[in-house]
């Protein structure tokens, strides 16, 4: 499947702000791949599938989480917004027969991270972090170490989250923290 075939069929399910949003996201994955040498056209497939399940239906999406061995239950436990990337990769997986494990991967960590994020996985959760369209406090400082620095600006991006979740009196899901820390 091409970008261009993946961006027509996640189009349907995305609201037009969200399916802009995935187009940057792609476009900024392609630029962070070719920066720093992952491979280029899963980078641009991941960043197009990552927001695929953003507006599933929520019990739909819980279904999948109780029913499905794959899933770690505690996402249960954590907003709704979350779920959106696991159970994403493994619908895309049923669906168009997704079958790369390394993009499926990087669709399912592209919120929270994850420990040992692969170089893919890296790519799009910054690229979906840093897309041109994205607009809050230090992101600016996130894009600025994108230029040398993935894995500086992962970390970042990390703290970050972390520190917005918590300002919030949010919890803040385990693989985040394991992110984190494992890029410390």
């Amino acid at each position: 499947m091409t970008r261009e075939q993946a961006l027509e069929y996640v189009k349907p399910f995305l609201k037009q702000e969200r399916f802009d949003h995935t187009v940057r996201v792609a476009d900024e994955a392609v630029i962070l791949a070719e920066r720093f040498g992952a491979d280029v056209k899963k980078a641009a497939l991941a960043g197009a599938l990552h927001d695929y399940a953003k507006y599933k239906d929520r019990d739909l999406m819980r279904r999948w989480i109780e029913s499905d061995r794959r899933l770690p239950k505690d996402l249960l436990d954590y907003h709704h917004e979350l779920w959106h990337g696991p159970v994403g990769a493994l619908m895309l997986e049923q669906e168009i027969h997704l079958t790369d494990p390394e993009v499926s991967s990087a669709v399912s960590c592209h919120t929270t991270g994850k420990k040992h994020m692969s170089l893919l996985d890296k790519v799009v959760f910054l690229a979906d972090y840093i897309e041109p369209g994205r607009n809050f406090p230090g992101v600016d400082e996130v894009r600025k170490t994108a230029e040398t620095d993935l894995d500086q600006a992962c970390l970042l991006a990390l703290k970050n989250t972390i520190v917005f979740l918590v300002g919030k009196g949010r919890t803040v899901y385990p693989d985040t923290f394991h992110a984190y820390n494992d890029l410390l």
